[in-house]
């Protein structure tokens, strides 16, 4: 089995015929590694050493640095795509019991893979001109598929009378980029502090965008 990275290179297919266990290792210290440093600053010798491989090996699976880190950026895209179809979160009519369903499935996520939220921002962000093209326009793919496929189910009458539906969907969207480009600023993501904080903005944005329900007695909001 192979699998296809930006560029047109391919993995070495022998990654795949490891056991589960060795290949999530080898990912965990990819993603270790290349969330606390640059990509520049990421050397190959330090993730074989993390993987508890020889760096020889770990060249015989990848090529070079730049195969891996897209492998993993890519990597991080499916796994999210996979867990939140399996939770569910698509399949929702309400936009935040969706966002809220979607962010169970990432921490679970983070369960696997504790490195893997930090790497996605940190890659995210990277401005190495050998790999920033690939990153960003493999994030605008996944995002597009990821947003088209949330808003299938939504059902307009849950927002109040007259929104600006795209345009809700962009504040959100620039005010959780705002956030994350803080939170690496301080150079250490805190993935519990991040749930709790996204949890606060969600709250807000019910209170400001979802649509008041009148009691069954008619007399008042609930």
């Amino acid at each position: 089995m192979t699998a296809a990275v930006n560029g047109g290179d391919r993995v070495n297919e022998k990654f795949f015929s490891l056991p589960e266990e060795k290949q999530q290792a080898i990912l965990n210290a990819g993603y270790r590694v290349f969330s606390r440093n640059t990509y520049k600053n990421s050397p190959m010798s330090e993730i074989a050493e993390a993987a508890g491989i020889s760096k020889s090996l770990l060249f015989h699976y990848f090529h070079n640095k730049k195969e891996l880190y897209l492998f993993l950026w890519d990597k991080c895209a499916r796994i999210t795509i996979e867990y939140l179809t399996r939770s569910g979160c698509y399949d929702r009519e309400g936009l935040f019991e969706s966002m809220e369903q979607g962010m169970r499935a990432k921490m679970e996520i983070l369960r696997l893979y504790p490195d893997m939220g930090n790497f996605t921002i940190k890659a995210f962000y990277e401005t190495d001109p050998e790999i920033r093209a690939a990153v960003q326009e493999s994030y605008r793919r996944y995002f597009n598929f990821k947003a088209d496929k949330a808003r299938i189910n939504f059902d307009p009458e849950q927002f109040i009378p007259g929104l600006d539906i795209p345009m809700m969907y962009r504040e959100m969207y620039w005010a959780s980029e705002g956030y994350l480009w803080e939170m690496v600023q301080r150079g250490d993501v805190d993935i519990e502090q991040m749930e709790r904080d996204f949890t606060g903005l969600m709250d807000f944005w019910k209170s400001i965008y979802l649509r008041r329900q009148v009691s069954d007695t008619g007399k008042g909001e609930i």
